[in-house]
C-alpha cells in the first residue's frame, strides 16, 4: 500500500538556482508513494516585498544562509525513488497544487524577456493573493484567477553532464514553466541516475503561454506528487498527458526547432498507442493537435502540442 510523505520547506531541503545528480537525497520513498513539497518563489532578496512581514522566515532563512548556482529559482529535493534505474521512466502524478503565500511578484529584468531592448524601464510589482476568491490582484485592480504549478519537474540529469543551472530546460526536464503541468495532468521523464532523483520547484500562481516578460506570478506553491517507476516504458524526452490529452514537448534556442520536436514526439506517441502509420499519425496532428508556445524565455524555448486522445 502506497504512503505520503512531506518534505519541509527547510533550506537544507532545497537547491538554489541548480540541478545535479551528486545532490545528496532529502528522502527516500517506494515507488507509487506520495510526496508533498514546498517552494518559494524564484529570485533574491530584490524581489522581496517592502513589508518584510510578509516573506515566511523559511523563505528569508534561505535566502540568508544559501548559496546560489547559475540561477534564480528554489528548487525542492532530490527525492529518491526506490527501484529506479537508468533507462526507467518516472511517471510523474500531480495530484495537488496550492498557492502557500499572500503575494507574488512580477518583474521587467535588464537583458530578458522576448523584447528586452524595447522595455528598459526596469520595474518588479507585488500582486496580492485572494486565497478565499482564487484570485491574484494586480496593482491597478484586476483580478486574475490563480491556475497555479510548479515551473519546475526535473528528475537529475545525466552524471557527465556535472552540475546544470536551473534556467534551461532539458531532456531531464527542468525549467519547463508548462501551465499545462497541473493537477490532473501526469508527467514521464527519463531516468538518468539510481533512484531517479527528483526535483520540483519554480512556484507559479499563474501563466499566460509564453511567459514573455520573464516571469509568472513567481509565489511560493506547495504540492502533491505520486512518483511511480515505469519500467515498461522508453522515453528520450520528456512527454505528458492530461486526463483528455496527449502532450508533447519540445525544447529548443529556436523555436522553429522546439515545433518540430513536438511534432515529431506526438507522431511517436501516436503511432506506440495505435495502429496508425507514421504518414495517418502526422495527418491527424495537422487536423487535430494544437501546437502553443510553452515559454520564449528559458534559454531553450518551448512548444508544446495537445492532441485529443478521444481521436485515438
Amino acid at each position: 500500500m502506497s504512503q505520503r510523505h512531506e518534505v519541509s520547506d527547510a533550506p537544507e531541503n532545497m537547491v538554489w538556482g541548480y540541478i545535479d545528480s551528486t545532490t545528496k537525497p532529502v528522502i527516500e520513498i517506494a515507488s507509487g508513494d506520495v510526496v508533498t513539497l514546498h517552494s518559494f518563489p524564484a529570485g533574491g532578496k530584490d524581489c522581496l516585498p517592502a513589508d518584510r512581514s510578509l516573506v515566511p522566515p523559511n523563505y528569508q532563512k534561505a535566502l540568508d544562509t544559501m548559496t546560489q548556482g547559475a540561477g534564480p529559482h528554489f528548487i525542492t529535493g532530490p527525492v529518491y525513488v526506490k527501484g529506479a534505474e537508468p533507462g526507467d521512466v518516472l511517471q510523474v502524478d500531480i495530484l495537488d497544487v496550492k498557492v502557500s503565500i499572500d503575494w507574488g511578484f512580477v518583474a521587467i529584468l535588464p537583458l530578458l524577456g522576448t523584447l528586452p531592448d524595447e522595455f528598459t524601464d526596469y520595474e518588479t510589482i507585488h500582486p496580492k493573493v485572494d486565497h478565499e476568491k482564487n484570485v491574484c490582484v494586480m496593482p491597478w485592480g484586476t483580478e486574475i484567477p490563480l491556475d497555479p504549478f510548479f515551473g519546475i519537474m526535473a528528475v537529475a540529469p545525466p552524471p557527465v553532464w556535472g552540475r546544470c543551472g536551473s534556467p534551461v530546460p532539458r531532456s531531464f526536464g527542468g525549467n519547463m514553466d508548462n501551465k499545462e503541468l497541473k493537477p490532473g495532468t501526469t508527467l514521464y521523464l527519463p531516468i538518468f541516475n539510481e533512484g531517479a532523483l527528483f526535483f520540483a520547484g519554480d512556484g507559479h500562481g499563474v501563466q499566460g503561454d509564453g511567459e514573455v516578460c520573464i516571469t509568472a506570478l513567481e509565489t511560493g506553491v506547495t504540492g502533491s506528487f505520486r512518483l511511480t517507476v515505469r519500467k515498461d516504458m522508453k522515453l528520450n524526452w520528456p512527454f505528458a498527458e492530461t486526463p483528455t490529452h496527449l502532450m508533447s514537448i519540445g525544447l529548443d534556442e529556436d523555436l522553429d526547432d522546439a515545433a518540430k520536436q513536438a511534432v515529431r514526439e506526438m507522431v511517436s506517441h501516436v503511432c506506440e498507442r495505435t495502429n496508425l502509420s507514421r504518414n495517418q499519425a502526422y495527418m491527424l496532428c495537422s487536423l487535430a493537435g494544437n501546437l502553443r508556445v510553452t515559454q520564449l524565455v528559458d534559454g531553450n524555448k518551448g512548444i508544446h502540442m495537445l492532441l485529443p486522445k478521444a481521436l485515438l
